[in-house]
């Protein structure tokens, strides 16, 4: 998918071209390095994200500028509940933010034919990561389908006290709205 982009400040005034395409294992260190530019992302090993672009590739985004990767997502379809597509990490760099391009990677991912019967989008999300929330939340409204959230891994109990609590945000049931929205 490409999409043309015209950027509001001065170094976009000239068009450019958003490319969104599934990754390949030769993005993987690349991947690395934007969410390791992109906190307050956790970080995973290179081999992690190497996996990803391998195993996971038909449910996981790039989103490139030019031959740059500048977005990213992944995320995989969970085991027990097929329907339902799991968010791990959303990317985008400095200089692709506020072009809507994670909210067009989750579009783009959720019109694959392996998305085909996915009906609600879970993620995880800690409390004070903005960004996130405004994410999930205007997808939600994209979507035109409920958003619920409920603490899943705590600080406590799951991440020893090093880890702020982990939210599991549920959006859906989309049903049929996600072809409209996609």
């Amino acid at each position: 998918m490409s999409l043309n982009i015209i950027g509001s400040d001065t170094s976009r005034r000239r068009s450019e071209t958003l490319t969104l395409r599934t990754p390949e294992p030769q993005d993987g260190s690349n991947i690395w390095q934007l969410i390791r530019d992109c906190g307050p992302l956790d970080d995973n090993s290179m081999y992690c994200n190497l996996l990803q672009c391998d195993h996971f590739a038909d449910t996981c985004v790039v989103a490139e500028l030019g031959n740059e990767i500048v977005g990213w997502v992944s995320a995989y379809l969970l085991p027990a509940e097929p329907d339902t597509l799991f968010v791990w990490q959303v990317a985008v760099a400095e200089k692709a933010r506020g072009m809507g391009v994670a909210k067009k990677m989750l579009s783009h991912l959720l019109a694959r034919a392996c998305c085909a019967d996915v009906s609600s989008l879970k993620t995880t999300i800690t409390r004070d990561n903005k960004a996130s929330w405004a994410l999930f939340n205007g997808f939600a409204d994209k979507m035109d389908a409920p958003l619920a959230s409920t603490a899943h891994f705590e600080r406590d109990e799951h991440f020893e006290g090093r880890h702020a609590t982990e939210y599991m945000v549920t959006i859906g049931a989309f049903g049929d709205r996600k072809v409209a929205a996609a």
